[in-house]
């Protein structure tokens, strides 16, 4: 190997700067065949670039650089920034606060490196941290004297072991000290027992923010190196593994193993947390994967490593001041797609350990199903962006040391993970709005709430979930079951079996059937009224933010549209139950008479438009009438209703037809609705002894009746007069005629006369009577049918005009009517 080796590159000062770092600092050190210190050298490196892009925001330089003829040999480590004003406090300077709060990363990245600091030029700051390397690798054997390799260790003696065991209370007075301890350290018990272990050690830490020695005492747990003072006066470097005994403080016991720093491997654990999990992190940081994907196998690191019952990853909602569950690992039912609150807050930028979480936040600690807890922010430029949280079903199980742990990892993850957040945010927004776009346009215009029900239920499956189930809630209160669906069909009929038709209780307090998935209900709220629910089931044990949100959209937008048809429902109801009253519920029997009618309003889905027909008995005849108000819509379907049962009232009343079309034109006017004017036909039949009937017939603005003689002569009956609801003073005339037998009347409205096809109209050159010729010996269903279908088949396109018409034929002798 050459007696130096320098590698170089630059960055920009941007948020991927760090990841890049990582892999150049992994990929110089394999070509240097030095892989074995890439974890520590990696974690280094990610501190100071990391460092550097939020303090500095400039240019970054790395340099790596290894020294071979240095005894021990050196690797050194340079990350440069070009804002040399911003400096790096001593710890001594810096407000304790301060010290809690920030610089966590460099602190425990300290306790890695044997030397590290910082040099100012005009232009540039330089952080840099040394490395010893003459110890070679974990457990690797390397060989002597091999061209490109270091020289090998050599191992210290096993006969010079001693493993020291120093017990002290919580403020460090030392109360046990073995033989070993002797052996090592050449103090006596009965010189050390009653005195400090602060007088002891010869404490230093590593970097401007490492922990003084009274913080370090209050870990639960702590390795690393020490010196300590020989009772001969010299400084022996140590490897101390600290540990600190569960209970009330003032039971309290700090037991410390100690041993040669020759032989630490003996204490040195083969993946501590911080180490382990941060390797297995930074590796996970540099992949690509979806975002889903990450915070779920963060999760499991953090959970797997910190030997909790579940880790969860909370990120912040869109107000900031609340957490989400994003991810979870292990037992994670107990917090499904709900929002965490209690001791997570936006102001709390502090990890944090609960020794008994049921004695601070009972809510919490039910949703959890936990006792223990440990958590720490995610940071990013000064905000509280999320949580990385650990928790135990058992109270005392964690300790401050696996917040230092935790709050490295979120360190670690921060930026990452709200730089991907925002990405994905950015690609849920749209997907969002292209689900509930593709969501409304299939729910839009559809009246009928079973449907609207199906629909819902399989937008969800099985894009979201792997069966749902929709209730609805009537404008009564009534709440059913409305529809299943599963990802296999085969399942539908044991899922409605197993999910309650009619609930018993509030949806909100039904318990839903437990299976092997979890089942999650959504309520259909809108205007503040419920309208049912939404309940679906996931295989997975989380629900994602993101799709907590988009449901929450999707039933508000269901909502919106069952509120619409359940109100659309009702006034078809209503609707239909008042326009079958503007038409007679049955024909009356005519005897010695056929009568057929054909109805067909123009609008579809109405019952009724603005043509109206009746035929009914008074005395010794019979009576019909066949109108057609002037427009459509409300307001005509009123004169409609006000015309046909004034005829009728006013006929029974033993009016004349005459004198029915002067009160109804009165009536018009009066109502001083300008504009809606009425054409009428109306008249009476009278039997006669020889056969056949008398008519009396008046047609105001109508088109007049056709009589089809028995010979096939068509002949117009009645002469138009003025329209109804025009003129106060017009009079109205009657004419009469002999129906005699197997003779027929037809009477049309305008939509029949005047059915288009281009610039040609049905009744064009007498159209109605040279059609009305041709069915001689016809009964008068099989004309009104003739007709009904020479008006559907004139013109390609539907009708935009109602039509009615009414055929009367006389077949044999008429008999009076009783």
């Amino acid at each position: 190997m050459d007696t130096s080796r320098v590698s170089s590159t630059a960055f920009d000062g941007t948020p991927h700067a760090p990841a890049h770092a990582r892999k150049f600092v992994r990929q110089v050190l394999g070509e240097w065949r030095l892989s074995h210190l890439a974890e520590d050298a990696v974690l280094l490196t990610s501190e100071l670039v990391t460092n550097a892009v939020v303090h500095a925001g400039t240019g970054i330089e790395l340099t790596c650089r290894l020294d071979v003829d240095a005894d021990p040999a050196k690797l050194e480590i340079q990350v440069d920034d070009h804002h040399p004003t911003r400096t790096i406090l001593a710890a001594d300077g810096m407000p304790a606060e301060a010290l809690r709060t920030s610089g966590r990363g460099l602190a425990l990245a300290g306790m890695l490196a044997d030397a590290w600091g910082v040099t100012y030029t005009r232009t540039v700051k330089r952080v840099w941290v040394r490395m010893e390397i003459a110890d070679g690798s974990d457990g690797r054997e390397v060989a002597v004297g091999t061209p490109g390799l270091l020289p090998a260790p050599i191992a210290a003696p096993i006969d010079t072991l001693h493993v020291g065991v120093v017990v002290s209370d919580s403020d460090g007075v030392v109360e046990s000290w073995n033989s070993e301890a002797e052996q090592l350290l050449g103090w006596r018990p009965e010189q050390v027992i009653g005195r400090k272990l602060e007088r002891l050690v010869a404490w230093r830490g590593h970097g401007p923010y490492a922990l003084s020695f009274a913080d370090t005492l209050g870990l639960g747990r702590w390795r690393g190196e020490a010196r300590i003072r020989h009772a001969d006066g010299r400084l022996v470097p140590v490897y101390v593994s600290h540990l600190r005994t569960r209970g009330r403080s003032e039971d309290r016991r700090l037991i410390w193993m100690v041993v040669a720093n020759d032989h630490r491997y003996v204490l040195t654990p083969p993946a501590p947390l911080r180490r382990e999990a941060g390797r297995r992190i930074k590796d996970l940081l540099d992949q690509d994967m979806p975002f889903s994907e990450l915070l779920d196998t963060i999760a499991q690191i953090v959970q797997m490593s910190s030997g909790g019952d579940a880790a969860y990853v909370l990120l912040a909602t869109d107000g900031g001041n609340r957490f989400g569950v994003a991810a979870g690992a292990g037992a994670t039912a107990g917090l499904v797609g709900v929002l965490a609150t209690g001791v997570f807050g936006a102001d709390l930028k502090t990890p944090t350990m609960v020794e008994d979480l049921l004695a601070e936040d009972v809510e919490l600690a039910q949703q959890l199903r936990a006792r223990s807890l440990a958590c720490a922010p995610l940071l990013v430029t000064g905000e509280v962006t999320g949580y990385i949280v650990v928790t135990a079903a058992q109270p005392g199980c964690f300790d401050q040391e696996l917040t230092v742990s935790l709050q490295h990892i979120a360190d670690q993850v921060a930026v990452p993970v709200q730089r991907e957040r925002l990405a994905e945010q950015d690609r849920a927004h749209r997907g969002r709005l292209s689900f509930l776009a593709e969501a409304g346009e299939l729910l839009a215009g559809v009246h009928d709430e079973e449907l609207i029900a199906a629909l819902t239920a399989q937008l969800v499956v099985p894009k979201i979930a792997t069966w749902a189930a929709v209730y609805l809630t009537d404008l009564a209160g009534m709440t059913r079951l409305a529809h299943v669906w599963h990802s296999e069909e085969r399942h539908n009929a044991d899922l409605r079996k197993s999910l309650p038709a009619i609930p018993r209780t509030a949806l909100s307090e039904v318990s839903w059937p437990v299976g092997p998935e979890t089942v999650l209900s959504f309520p259909l709220l809108t205007q503040g009224r419920s309208l049912g629910a939404l309940v679906i089931g996931r295989a997975e044990p989380t629900l994602p933010l993101e799709l907590a949100d988009l449901l929450a959209d999707l039933c508000r937008l269901v909502a919106l549209n069952l509120h619409t048809a359940m109100l659309y429902a009702r006034q078809a109801t209503t609707s239909r139950v008042l326009q079958r009253s503007l038409l007679p519920m049955r024909v009356a029997p005519m005897p010695g008479l056929e009568s057929a009618v054909v109805y067909e309003p123009a609008e579809e889905g109405a019952d009724v438009g603005g043509d109206f027909y009746d035929l009914f008995t008074v005395g010794d005849h019979w009576c019909f009438a066949l109108g057609d108000v002037c427009g459509s819509g409300p307001e005509a379907a009123a004169v409609t209703g006000l015309a046909r049962h004034a005829v009728r009232l006013l006929a029974k009343e033993r009016y004349t037809v005459a004198d029915i079309f002067d009160r109804l034109n009165q009536a018009l006017l009066e109502e001083g609705d300008e504009g809606r004017f009425l054409s009428l036909l109306s008249g009476e039949l009278t039997p006669l002894p020889q056969g056949g009937a008398l008519c009396t017939i008046a047609s105001a603005g109508h088109p007049p009746p056709l009589l089809l003689r028995a010979n096939g002569l068509v002949e117009a009956m009645a002469s138009p007069q003025l329209l109804l609801g025009i003129e106060a003073g017009a009079r109205f005339y009657v004419e009469t005629f002999e129906l005699a037998p197997e003779e027929l009347l037809l009477c049309v409205t305008d939509g029949v006369t005047e059915r288009r096809n281009g610039d040609r109209l049905l009744d064009d050159g007498d159209g109605l009577a040279a059609l009305l010729s041709g069915c001689t010996g016809l009964s008068a269903h099989a004309v009104a049918e003739r007709v009904r279908h020479a008006v559907e088949s004139f013109a390609p396109e539907p009708s935009q005009d109602d039509v009615a018409l009414l055929v009367i034929k006389a077949s044999t002798a008429l008999r009076p009517v009783r």
